[in-house]
């Protein structure tokens, strides 16, 4: 096993010399450019700075296939997980790319040019075959065979890089060390023996027990090595877990762990990333590499069977040990034992012995209501952080969206609402209501269906913002079709609560409200595509309450969401 902290050759791609570094800088500036999706910017960063050693760049189609057909490179070195630079053929052929074009990649959130890539080929593959070969499934349930299907674009483009400029993050700057960074530091800090543990959760009381017990047992230091780029798709965002980390470091003996970021975009491949993960930490100077149980694993398919067998990940990263060149460290699940105040591994807790753990789902739970999380499973300051970021329900914003016909009554029904709510307390209350948002956010717009959508597109933003920030938001628009009412669904469902509200008043009772005579205009023909009359209105088939006015009272309608709101927590004690 390694023995040596400096993990073998590295070689990042990074320009020294200035002037070459001028000149490709200017270069980089005249060339077609791409603009990398996030994956591709986690895995660019990875390549230019060493941690994808030894790729020199993405995979050629003869790299391709023997990484997804063998998990080797066509030198035969070791590589498990396919980095591809995929682009949609209609765009490459604007940019005029053949074999031997060159193509400056740039940053998604600034533009700037990172890196240029000297096209090898440029090729299409059977994405069946990757989901297959590389994670042993084509269920969409795995977040990497659902990315494959419906993020990757249609052709994939091979060929060394350039590296022009390191990707400029100002998060964790201090943190976020690239591999030779971190060798440094473990040169400088005397570390020969150095186990590296990754995470993509928030850490507890018994992800310490674990890691001191590896260090103890290989008489080793740690490097806890998170992974803040794409992680599953539901996680914690990486500033809270961040957070969570640097309260978490204090807890270790001093001088035995120290903190480092990891910019990798998982792929929740279970075995194969495992391997893939051994020999990225291997690149950074780690000599061994935690494996604990269902490493990188997805969870459950879509018929809720694991994916990947608790263990199968770390039979595949001791099956090739001597190859990575770096000690696995495998460690069976900890559980705690209230009787003598200590975690053991669950294999080697006796029969009958009482045991006590708190699950993801139950930790959730917990959170969401505010019931206690004890101190033997976590430490305070940890539970401190995941509060503030996951607030219980009644501190969390909500979107009431109304929908229905024009003088349908919902107007009436969302100043009622908002009303009711200012009276309960706790949190602002904004109203969106439909000709106040075409005044001050759509003006412009006419009444097409496609403008029609814009619309109601900036009434879901301004609500998941609301949303996002704590408060209750209450809108008020025609909305009359069904796809960008979901749209507005998805998008206010991640910030927080959202109640779709079928006010489902009927035409003859809408023509006989309207005051201002706009329907009558409508059946003259004064007035083209008013819905109702000659523009389908959609009825939502989704509703979380379906009210007519002609039926139930304005109050008895506000009640009802009240207690929609009541019953999921969104209101009440506080």
């Amino acid at each position: 096993m390694a023995n040596s902290p400096h993990g073998g050759i590295l070689k990042d791609l990074y320009i020294r010399d200035e002037p070459l570094k001028a000149t490709l800088q200017a270069e980089a500036e005249t060339l077609p450019h791409v603009v990398l999706t996030e994956r591709q910017l986690c895995d660019l960063e990875l390549i230019l700075n060493g941690g994808f050693s030894p790729l020199q760049g993405f995979h050629t189609q003869a790299e391709y296939t023997s990484v997804v057909t063998t998990s080797r490179l066509p030198s035969g070195a070791l590589w498990t997980i396919p980095i591809y630079l995929d682009i949609n053929r209609a765009h490459l052929d604007t940019l005029g790319a053949v074999p031997g074009s060159r193509l400056t990649l740039r940053d998604p959130r600034d533009d700037q040019p990172l890196a240029i890539i000297t096209i090898s080929d440029i090729y299409t593959v059977d994405r069946t075959q990757e989901a297959l070969q590389v994670y042993g499934t084509t269920d969409e349930a795995h977040p990497a065979v659902h990315y494959l299907r419906h993020n990757t674009r249609d052709t994939l483009v091979g060929g060394d890089v350039q590296a022009v400029n390191a990707p400029q993050h100002y998060d964790y700057v201090a943190i976020r060390r690239s591999p030779n960074e971190v060798r440094q530091l473990f040169k400088k800090l005397n570390w020969t023996r150095v186990v590296a543990f990754q995470t993509r959760n928030p850490m507890h009381r018994a992800h310490r027990e674990l890691t001191v017990r590896a260090a103890r047992m290989r008489h080793a230091n740690v490097l806890i090595q998170p992974v803040v780029g794409l992680t599953k798709p539901g996680d914690i965002d990486h500033f809270t877990r961040v957070r969570v980390y640097q309260a978490i470091m204090p807890k270790y003996p001093n001088g035995m762990a120290q903190l480092s970021l990891l910019p990798l975009a998982m792929r929740m491949g279970g075995p194969r990333e495992a391997v893939w993960h051994a020999i990225i930490r291997k690149n950074f100077g780690a000599t061994h590499f935690i494996v604990g149980r269902d490493h990188a694993g997805p969870g459950s398919n879509s018929q809720g069977v694991d994916f990947y067998g608790p263990y199968e990940a770390q039979d595949l990263v001791l099956k090739y040990r001597d190859e990575l060149d770096i000690e696995v460290v495998p460690f069976q699940m900890l559980t705690y034992l209230p009787d003598t105040d200590e975690y053991q591994p669950i294999n080697e807790v006796a029969e009958g012995v009482k045991t006590l753990n708190i699950s993801g789902t139950e930790l959730r739970r917990r959170l969401k209501t505010g019931a206690p999380i004890p101190e033997w499973f976590s430490y305070p300051e940890v539970v401190r952080i995941l509060r503030e970021a996951n607030p219980p329900r009644d501190h969390q914003g909500f979107t009431v969206f109304l929908t229905g016909l024009h003088a349908s009554g919902k107007e009436s029904i969302a100043r009622a609402l908002q009303v009711a709510l200012n009276q309960e307390g706790g949190r602002s209350v904004s109203l969106l209501l439909g000709e106040t948002i075409r005044q001050e956010l759509s003006s412009e717009l006419g009444y097409t269906k496609r403008e029609r959508d814009i619309n109601v597109a900036r009434i879901g933003f301004v609500a998941a913002e609301l949303t996002r920030s704590g408060a209750a938001c209450i809108a008020a628009p025609i909305a009359p079709y069904n796809e960008a009412r979901q749209q507005v669904r998805k998008q206010v469902a991640r910030a927080g609560g959202f109640y779709l509200v079928h006010v489902a008043t009927p035409l003859e009772a809408c023509i006989k409200n309207d005051r201002a005579g706009v329907y009558a205009r409508a059946i003259a023909g004064d007035i083209k595509g008013f819905t109702g009359i000659d523009d389908v209105y959609e009825a939502p088939s989704n509703a979380d309450l379906v009210a007519d006015v002609t039926k139930t009272s304005i109050s008895q309608i506000v009640h009802e969401i009240i207690l929609l709101l009541e019953r999921d927590g969104y209101i009440g004690d506080r």
